[in-house]
Order: structure tokens, then C-alpha cells, then sequence
């Protein structure tokens, strides 16, 4: 028996472990969105219900008379709409704040990006209630502009926190060539910097997506109207507000996180070369 067999068993064992833990939750959500609601009351629970429906699967997307399902469909389409924009716009405001700590040199430039990173770490909790009385006198409360602007102010510091450090990597010829044939900071940036950051700015673009997208604290606080209500909140509304359906619950978190899924799957190999580095080393 090889030496390193019981070690890779024991390796088995923990990766097992984990797996069903990290996994577990998922599977039964799914397997509660399919049942009926009689079996789920049903003790001791049966973790493969002997009757399945997709009845609400069905009225999420088809059904416009279900108050619930309506409610869904209009809070995910505000979810993506706010998702897409925060991710734009914190790219766009922070690549650009990045490319600046990156290559130009300034006074306090070190403790700037670590006071960018102080505002990241600083719970939404200590400072909602100026925040709310600020966009309540701006008549801005129950709009997405607002969860837009709100969500950037956390998502913003993150962008350039890591695209700075991205940016850092890149050799420095590439700019010099650019400056030899004529073009401005601006230039160079947009047709030399960032086509070779491009894994870097997809993994930190589905980074901001991610975290706009599963963002719930600012959306329960400065929302109440079904315009601007996010997913998240929507699925936490459903017991409470209406009658408690734990089956249009897990079926609204299983169709909520499809999104996410997809996208990491999609781009992961951006994922992993774009926070790895990116260009060429100095």
C-alpha cells in the first residue's frame, strides 16, 4: 500500500465533508421548491418527495394573476437593471481611479488606496441612517438610481482596490511605446491598458455583479414600493406580508441564483487568469 493513500483518503473524506455541507442546502432547496406543500409539512421530512410539481415554476413565469409571481418577476428585472448598472458604472469610475494610483505618482497616493479600502471594510449599518435622511431630502427614497449610487459606494473602493494592484503588474513599455507614437493617458489607456487588463476587468466586473446582485441591506432600508424592490428582498417579503409558501420561496432563491451561476461559468477561466495577473511582469 502506497505511503500517501490513507493521507488522500483522509483528503476524500474532508472534500466529501464539505461538499454535501456547502451543497446540501442548495439540493434541498431545490428538492422544496418541487414538492408539494402537504409533503413538506410532513414529519419525519422525505428528502425525495414521492409528488412533483413545477406548477410554480410555471407561475413564476407564465402565470399574471399570482400577486407573488408578479412581485418576482418585476423585483428580478430591478435586480438585473441595478446589477448592470452598478457593474458599468463602478468599472468605469474605478478602472480609471485605478489606472491613476497604478502609474501616476502623487502625494499620499499609499494611504489614499488604503483609505479606499478603509470605506470598503465600514459596515453599511453604522452609517444608514445619514444615508437615509440624505436621500429622503432629496425625494430619492424608492428609486433604483439610488440603490445604484449606494451600491457603488461599496463596490467602487473594491474595483480599485484590486485593479490598481492589476494595473501594477503591467509592464510600463507598453505605455512608453504608446507614448513614443503620440498617444495621451487617455489613449493609452483605452487602446493599449485596457485591452490587455481585459481578464482583470471581466473578473472584477463579475465580481461587482455578484456583490450587486446579492446586495439586500441598502435594497430593505431605502425601498418599500414594488418600482424599485430588489430579488432578495422580494424572496425575504414572501413570508411575512403574504402567507408563508415555503415552496415560492425556494423556487424564487433557486431561479435568483441561476443568474450568478451562469455568468461564473461562463467567464471562469476569466475568473482565474483575471485575478491571477495580467500583461507582462516587470
Amino acid at each position: 500500500m502506497s505511503k500517501n493513500r490513507p493521507l488522500k483518503i483522509i483528503q476524500y473524506i474532508f472534500a466529501v465533508i464539505i461538499t454535501a455541507f456547502t451543497l446540501g442546502p442548495f439540493v434541498w432547496m431545490f428538492i422544496t421548491s418541487i414538492s408539494h406543500t402537504q409533503d413538506l409539512k410532513e414529519v419525519p421530512l422525505q428528502w425525495i418527495p414521492e409528488n412533483i410539481t413545477w406548477q410554480r415554476y410555471a407561475d413564476i413565469f407564465l402565470n399574471h394573476g399570482n400577486e407573488m409571481a408578479e412581485t418576482f418577476r418585476v423585483a428580478m428585472f430591478n435586480t438585473v437593471q441595478v446589477a448592470i448598472a452598478v457593474t458599468i458604472l463602478s468599472l468605469v469610475v474605478g478602472g480609471v481611479a485605478a489606472y491613476a494610483f497604478a502609474r501616476l505618482k502623487f502625494r499620499f497616493r499609499k494611504n489614499m488606496i488604503y483609505l479606499f479600502l478603509f470605506t470598503y471594510m465600514i459596515p453599511p449599518v453604522v452609517i444608514v441612517i445619514p444615508l437615509y435622511l440624505l436621500f429622503s431630502n432629496l425625494n430619492m427614497l424608492n428609486m433604483k438610481l439610488t440603490l445604484i449610487l449606494l451600491d457603488a459606494t461599496f463596490i467602487i473602493p473594491f474595483v480599485v482596490w484590486i485593479m490598481q494592484s492589476y494595473f501594477s503588474s503591467i509592464s510600463n513599455d507598453f505605455e512608453e511605446a504608446a507614448a513614443i507614437d503620440g498617444c495621451n493617458r487617455f489613449q493609452t489607456l483605452w487602446h493599449i491598458i485596457v485591452p490587455i487588463a481585459r481578464p482583470g476587468f471581466i473578473a472584477t466586473g463579475i465580481m461587482a455583479f455578484l456583490m450587486a446582485w446579492e446586495e439586500f441591506f441598502y435594497a430593505l432600508i431605502f425601498t418599500s414600493n414594488l418600482e424599485a424592490k430588489t430579488i432578495s428582498v422580494a424572496i425575504a417579503e414572501f413570508s411575512g406580508r403574504h402567507l408563508t409558501d415555503f415552496g415560492m420561496t425556494a423556487t424564487g432563491g433557486i431561479i435568483a441564483s441561476i443568474p450568478p451561476v451562469i455568468i461564473a461559468i461562463i467567464f471562469q477561466r476569466y475568473l482565474i487568469t483575471g485575478m491571477s495577473g495580467g500583461g507582462v511582469k516587470e
